[in-house]
């Protein structure tokens, strides 16, 4: 893993070097620049593959016609080389790197359907005086860039991106509106308005400083009309196999690998197979001190039920209150966007010591519940049938009714979760399972200027216009599963954990989204990821032989943080002074005496607005961190 950046253009060459130290953390290990004309690339290195200075990038043809900066791995590196050999290519070292520039050489832009990783890249090629810049299937590895009148630059991270184009700093505010909905902001917009992200499985070439073409190079199986037709037997032996073989490849390092170990079903899964080829892998947990919110069930007695029967070592993170707290504000500015959830914490502090271990590539659990279910809104989904039969005034009703039930109950906080939006149907209910807020509830928190710019903009716009080539035969739960690889993983949690483990110089790999599992996945039938309220069935079924029963089966528990609680105690302070009235007032984008309700209705229980409160902290944060701080110019 590394991070990239460059431009094509009439940029600053000196600000190239400034902005790769910028994110000098992505790659502490090497550095490397490249310049021709209105052409810059920059690099800095975590050396994962190939140790040696053969693996320094911007790496050249031998030629010096083609040069590539790369931030990844790829997985199927081995066998594509084999392929080139074969065909006369010639290499000097063993990095997959270097297969990646010589499957250019060989197919150009049609290298793209031959790669199994997790990468964004960008190739100056000299022939055709073009910039050919792509991002993975599933967009694992994050991508920014803006197209301003200097031209197009581009990072992997906004900090970096910034300072080649500093004068790319008005608020998006159509985006903004989609953090508070969401937490994170579905598709291709960033805070700010003209730096964007490349999409997940995108690709697009520039010229003299122009974007000529920009393309979908991937597309999800359920838009292919893959087919799930699979039998039980080879739904379920063909899962084992499947994250098997994504284990073997992704276990491929040149340096040790560790693993994540919350004590859930994927991340128990993952260690279960690849300590089957390390015997001994090193795994982390987080232990919480003080306590979860009610109805959150606790990790770490389940992690070490999974390291005991599996005979894995296994490394407790001890946290408490205070010390996520005291990180809250640094963890926004890693982040690049105001992503409202203290889960990237966990993530951090886990990375952080497993690197002080000597670790410097870790397996992820995360994708399991976004191709098998899993989450909560998958239930609701499939449900849904017993009551949508309902008059629309009637699930109105219901809506009001479970929306005015004391949210300090878990019970009744999730009932208000599952009936809002019931007069909703169709792909606008779909999306509306991922909001936290009301679009009608977050319009009386903006100034009149925020709902001016905002105009009739809404917020799960991309996610419903990305279902629209689906056919209306598609069922719901198959559609939510599309908008949870499409959007909720590489929008908001596959960000935060490349961003805070790349703060610490460690590289996480996500088995789950092996692009053959992914396609394995997507031909199971929907009976049989969820049945009943019972998510990822298949995969339970495919990990008895290897887990213990009361970990398959162990109640569903997320990677936070007692949210709620530091919203009336331990987060205050921080409250008290970025969203006082006096800042509201200043930076004009949030009625102070709205917020200020927003805090004492949450205080009482009359609403459940922790999370669109930390919305607010980590929107103002960023703002300061990002528009008003002078070091980032």
């Amino acid at each position: 893993m590394c991070g990239i950046l460059g431009y094509s253009g009439s940029f600053s060459p000196e600000r190239l070097t400034r902005a790769n130290r910028l994110q000098s953390h992505r790659g502490p290990d090497d550095s490397g620049h490249f310049s021709d004309a209105n052409i810059g690339l920059g690099h800095v290195r975590l050396s994962i593959l190939d140790l040696t200075p053969l693996g320094h990038q911007p790496m050249a043809s031998a030629d010096g016609t083609v040069v590539l900066v790369f931030n990844g791995e790829i997985y199927n590196f081995r066998e594509l080389r084999t392929e080139l050999e074969a065909k006369g290519h010639h290499f000097r070292g063993h990095s997959d790197t270097e297969v990646l520039l010589q499957l250019y050489l060989s197919h150009g832009e049609a290298m793209l359907t031959r790669l199994n990783g997790i990468f964004a890249f960008a190739l100056w090629d000299k022939r055709y005086q073009s910039l050919f810049i792509a991002r993975d299937a599933l967009g694992v590895k994050p991508l920014y860039f803006s197209e301003t009148t200097q031209g197009v630059a581009f990072a992997s991270e906004i900090k970096a991106l910034l300072h080649l184009v500093p004068d790319a700093r008005k608020l998006d505010i159509p985006s903004l509106h989609r953090y508070m909905s969401f937490l994170w902001c579905p598709g291709e917009g960033t805070p700010l308005r003209n730096v964007r992200k490349l999409l997940p499985g995108e690709a697009m070439v520039v010229r003299t400083g122009k974007i000529i073409r920009r393309w979908a190079w991937y597309q999800l199986p359920v838009f292919r009309g893959v087919k799930a037709d699979l039998i039980e037997a080879v739904a379920v032996s063909g899962t084992v196999t499947g994250l098997r073989r994504a284990v073997q490849r992704q276990l491929v390092a040149d340096v040790p690998v560790g693993a994540f170990l919350s004590g859930g079903l994927d991340s128990s899964a993952i260690v279960a197979l690849a300590r089957e080829q390390v015997p001994n892998i090193r795994c982390f947990t987080i232990e919480a001190k003080g306590g979860q919110d009610p109805g959150i069930t606790d990790d770490l007695p389940y992690a070490r039920r999974v390291a005991q029967h599996l005979g894995v070592p296994l490394d407790v993170v001890s946290i408490d209150s205070d010390r996520m707290v005291a990180d809250i504000a640094g963890m926004v500015a890693q982040l690049d966007e105001p992503l409202a959830d203290p889960a990237p914490l966990n993530v951090l502090y886990i990375s952080r010591l497993a690197r002080e271990q000597g670790i410097k590539v870790l397996l992820s659990g995360a994708g399991g519940d976004d191709l098998f279910t899993g989450y909560r809104r998958h239930v609701a989904v499939n449900y849904e049938r017993y009551w949508q039969w309902l008059p629309q005034r009637v699930r109105s009703r219901l809506e009001q009714v479970t929306s005015g039930l004391d949210q300090r109950t878990p019970l009744f906080r999730r009932l208000a979760k599952l009936f809002n939006g019931a007069s909703l149907a169709g792909d606008a209910q779909l999306a509306n399972y991922f909001m936290w807020a009301k679009e009608s509830q977050l319009l009386s928190l903006y100034t009149p200027e925020f709902r001016a710019q905002l105009g009739q903009e809404i917020a799960s716009t991309p996610m419903l216009n990305f279902l629209k080539p689906l056919p209306e035969s598609v069922p719901a739960l198959e559609r939510m599963l599309a908008l949870e690889q499409r959007f909720f993983l590489p929008d908001h949690n596959l960000p935060y954990t490349d961003k805070m483990s790349m703060a610490t110089g460690v590289e996480v790999r996500v088995p789950f989204l092996d692009l053959d599992l992914i396609e394995h996945a997507a031909r199971i039938p929907l009976g049989m990821k969820q049945r009943g309220r019972i998510g990822k069935w298949v995969l339970k079924k495919a990990m008895e032989p290897y887990l213990p029963h009361d970990v398959i089966c162990r109640p569903k528990s997320g990677f936070g943080a007692p949210l709620r609680r530091w919203m009336r105690h331990e987060l205050r302070p921080l409250l008290d002074n970025f969203l006082s009235v006096e800042s509201l007032k200043q930076r004009g984008l949030f009625e102070p005496e709205v917020v200020q309700r927003l805090i004492a209705a949450n205080d009482s229980g009359r609403v459940d607005a922790a999370y669109t409160m930390l919305s607010l902290l980590s929107i103002e944060i960023w703002c300061r961190t990002y528009l008003d701080a002078n070091e980032h110019r």
